[in-house]
């Protein structure tokens, strides 16, 4: 523990926090976080109910624990999605180059100058608003950086002497692509990885204020912000902890991606 430094501890603390309310709003609420209950409506915090209830009398503890668990696993498949086809792309596109390497990245190129949330917003114009449709098209729309970055990475491995000896070793390319590129390109995407699962959580938050997420009545954080907004003057905590959740966990992610950075980037060392 001695040897983390202060950025590793608290952004670990921050994301084993949302673990845990994910994993606890997955099995366990301290209410039905759909059940309604008007004699309770817009009730402040109070020993019963500890964050308070919302406009139609339901607890927001136990809707901010579901949307936890409800985005924290849109957000680790999202970006699961994207750095396997990421990454499946980038190396044979940077591996074998060529034309096809050519149309791929002209093509990648093009996705890369739309906004992530824009092309998200477009997808979902198209596979509807639902759980798995965010998750395609927030898939889709991070994808392109995944390869951008796999692929530059195979550039510079693929003309290194370890690589060329397992060609004349007579290696398949298929082995030495999983043998010996695969490898080294884990440490940046694990980086990669966190800081998109920010990156991934904000914009599932922002599509389900937007009304283009998760529908109603399941609860996510975007959503709860979304539908406390017209009561803010009424019961201010609709608004204050959806939006710290949101906060308190980007801060924790950005956190341990530049702990991890700074551990698995040889130029950051000492």
């Amino acid at each position: 523990m001695r040897n983390l430094a202060p950025n590793a501890l608290l952004g670990s603390a921050l994301i084993g926090t949302l673990l845990a309310g994910a994993f606890m709003g997955a099995v366990w609420t301290p209410y039905d976080p759909l059940g309604l209950n008007f004699k309770l409506r817009l009730a402040g915090p109070s020993a019963a109910h500890w964050l308070g209830t919302d406009e139609f009398g339901r607890d927001v503890l136990s809707r901010l624990l579901t949307g936890a668990a409800t985005s924290f696993w849109i957000s680790l498949l999202t970006v699961a999605l994207a750095v396997t086809a990421g990454t499946l792309i980038g190396i044979l596109t940077g591996y074998f180059r060529g034309w096809v390497d050519r149309i791929v990245m002209t093509f990648n190129d093009a996705l890369l100058a739309f906004p992530g949330i824009l092309l998200a917003l477009g997808l979902l114009a198209i596979v509807g608003a639902n759980k798995y449709g965010i998750i395609l098209a927030l898939g889709l729309a991070y994808t392109p950086t995944v390869v951008r970055i796999v692929r530059g990475n195979v550039l510079s491995l693929r003309e290194r002497e370890f690589i060329e000896a397992s060609r004349v070793m007579g290696n398949s390319n298929a082995y030495t692509m999983g043998r010996h590129i695969l490898p080294n390109c884990v440490a940046p995407l694990t980086v990669l990885a966190t800081s998109m699962f920010g990156w991934v959580l904000l914009a599932e938050s922002a599509l389900s204020f937007l009304g283009l997420g998760v529908p109603p009545p399941a609860p996510t954080w975007g959503n709860m912000l979304a539908s406390g907004r017209p009561f803010i003057s009424q019961a201010v905590w609709l608004a204050i902890f959806p939006g710290l959740c949101i906060s308190l966990t980007l801060l924790g992610i950005n956190l341990l991606g530049d702990a991890l950075r700074d551990k698995l980037d040889p130029r950051m060392r000492g």
